[in-house]
């Protein structure tokens, strides 16, 4: 299916999740001391199992397709809700919520590399919505002052969200590819059951092998916690999932990676509203470039 020309349904789709991923971070970073990352992450998504299953029982029954693609599945499980926020939440033991969304701005290029992996063409346009949107992450990380680079540090949590957008990039491609029946396509809690499905075992696997080799913190169970999961279970990843892969389909993976440059933008302000410190006037300076950046690279060449 061709790609769509965004139009303001699809624009609020695609700025959803990015708004949801920021407050991820924030919540992933609050909690980073009440419970291990990975089991975080496999808690999450034991959760939204529970909470599809009213909605999309049939993708278990017999018939429906899941068996038979299985080996599909797999692979979008392991990417998904396998690694991804297992990923994003190790990385938040070491690392801010504003950093970790800015190395996750980093997505547009890998969508484009990847891309080429997949036969498609990278256009002049792209690549200079690329530069903005990139030009309005490093606004936000130098604050307004250019020598606020120079003095950058990497930690081994923006190595791990490196390897969390790898592993997303490839996920959103793989999306676009065809071979999945109608009866798993047709509706978004059913796809997203399915690859639940299969991420599953991959993400308790992960935990095990936390739990086992990596001595994580306890797990302090109690209402904040339970709260923190039911949020992060509804928001960014039932919300977030279905407005993403919507998004997806209709402008295709190399336009709708450019929206993921919306997540530092949020992230400051989130952290802003927690730690009750306004935006500043950069922020505006960052935002434009981004949104800037989403237009140059969405719009169609006239034709010659």
């Amino acid at each position: 299916m061709p790609a769509q020309r965004l139009t303001p349904s699809t624009v609020a789709l695609l700025t959803l999740p990015p708004l949801m991923w920021a407050s991820n971070a924030i919540v992933g970073r609050l909690v980073a001391g009440m419970i291990p990352p990975v089991m975080l992450n496999f808690l999450r998504w034991v959760l939204v199992f529970v909470l599809l299953l009213p909605l999309a029982t049939v993708v278990l029954r017999r018939g429906s397709g899941l068996w038979q693609h299985r080996r599909g599945l797999l692979l979008l499980g392991l990417l998904s809700v396998g690694c991804y926020n297992a990923l994003q939440y190790l990385a938040l033991q070491t690392s801010t919520p504003i950093n970790v969304t800015l190395v996750g701005s980093s997505l547009p290029v890998w969508m484009l590399a990847i891309g080429l992996l997949f036969g498609t063409a990278v256009s002049r346009r792209q690549l200079l919505g690329a530069a903005l949107s990139i030009a309005g992450v490093l606004v936000v990380l130098a604050r307004g002052e250019a020598q606020q680079l120079l003095q950058l540090r990497l930690v081994p949590g923006d190595l791990y969200m490196l390897a969390a957008t790898l592993a997303w990039a490839a996920y959103s491609w793989l999306l676009t590819r065809p071979g999945y029946p109608a009866s798993l396509r047709a509706h978004w809690a059913g796809f997203l059951m399915a690859q639940v499905v299969f991420g599953l075992p991959w993400a308790g696997a992960f935990a095990l092998g936390e739990a086992l080799w990596l001595d994580p913190v306890s797990t302090a169970w109690g209402w904040p916690l339970a709260g923190a999961l039911l949020y992060i279970a509804l928001g960014p990843s039932l919300t977030a999932y279905l407005c993403w892969g919507a998004g997806v389909r209709r402008v295709g993976p190399s336009t709708a990676g450019f929206f993921a440059n919306l997540t530092p933008l949020f992230a400051v302000l989130l952290s802003g509203l927690v730690l009750r410190e306004p935006p500043r006037l950069y922020h505006g300076f960052a935002f434009a470039l981004i949104v800037g950046g989403i237009v140059v690279s969405s719009r169609r060449a006239a034709p010659a």
